[in-house]
């Protein structure tokens, strides 16, 4: 009897992450995702416009003994997606996953207010981006008879109350779309699915600046009261492109401790031992 060492869960496969770079050595959603895809066994081609944070990623994967490139893309731009997905496939051969990560938070403001030029930009780099990436990783995917394709939208695509109007509007863009693309191409064995993160503590939100009054704030808002980070997002999306999920297509699969379950605040129901105050 031959003792035989099992494959990595994502062994032979290819995969595209957008926006795979991050602030520094900060961990994002899009650098996460990469690293724990190479870790798994895909050879990954890291696209990001910002050089010197997705070269920091392609350190990370090299230091653990996996394969990636880096691709200058800006994925607003339909030539530079088609030369990505081009790029990628000429080095392996072939394309399993893609992963729409990139977005951006947009103008603030409502209808009334709101900038309509960074309104169209924004859109374009949110929702339009995924859909020229699926455009060209698509074909290659009907190749191989199979794919998987996730697509990072937010909580803020599920709920009302964003203070802003573009971001929302794009997450749930973005949500339906995956719905919509996986009735298009399920029956090419393509899977489609998107990940919505919730109040996760990334580059792209400290960054910004933010209190620690409101990163506790933010934390209290789900049901487990706890801080998420791009590794939790980055597990979400390993386990929709894996074989594991073979047949999980469609789902918007919420990472945000129970923030969109409910307040995790239910009043005591009355008992021979609480009885009901007299009024």
């Amino acid at each position: 009897m031959t003792n035989s060492t099992p494959h990595p869960r994502l062994h032979g496969k290819v995969a595209v992450v957008t926006g795979a770079g991050s602030r520094a050595d900060g961990i994002g959603n899009g650098r996460a995702t990469a690293v724990l895809l190479a870790r798994h066994g895909a050879k990954v081609a890291l696209l990001d416009t910002q050089m010197a944070w997705v070269e920091r990623t392609r350190e990370m994967i090299d230091a653990e003994g996996g394969e990636s490139i880096v691709v200058s893309c800006d994925v607003s731009r339909t030539e530079q997606c088609e030369a990505a997905v081009e790029t990628t496939v000429a080095r392996w051969g072939r394309l399993d996953i893609l992963v729409n990560n990139v977005g951006v938070s947009g103008p603030a403001g409502t209808a009334v207010d709101l900038d309509l030029a960074a309104w169209d930009q924004a859109l374009r780099v949110n929702v339009t981006s995924m859909m020229l990436m699926a455009r060209f990783a698509i074909p290659q995917m009907r190749k191989l008879g199979a794919g998987a394709i996730v697509n990072l939208a937010s909580v803020a695509g599920l709920l009302g109350g964003h203070h802003a109007l573009l971001y929302p509007t794009s997450k749930g863009a973005v949500v339906n779309m995956t719905r919509a693309m996986a009735a298009q191409h399920g029956a090419e064995g393509i899977r489609v699915n998107c990940v919505a993160p919730g109040m996760v503590y990334t580059p792209m939100v400290y960054s910004r600046g933010m209190s620690e009054q409101m990163r506790e704030a933010r934390k209290n808002r789900s049901l487990l009261k706890t801080e998420g980070t791009g590794w939790d997002v980055g597990e979400a999306v390993l386990y929709l492109v894996s074989d594991e999920a073979r047949w999980v297509t469609g789902v918007v699969l919420p990472v945000d401790a129970g923030a969109t379950a409910g307040t995790g605040s239910m009043p005591v129901p009355p008992s021979p031992a609480n009885p009901p105050a007299a009024v």
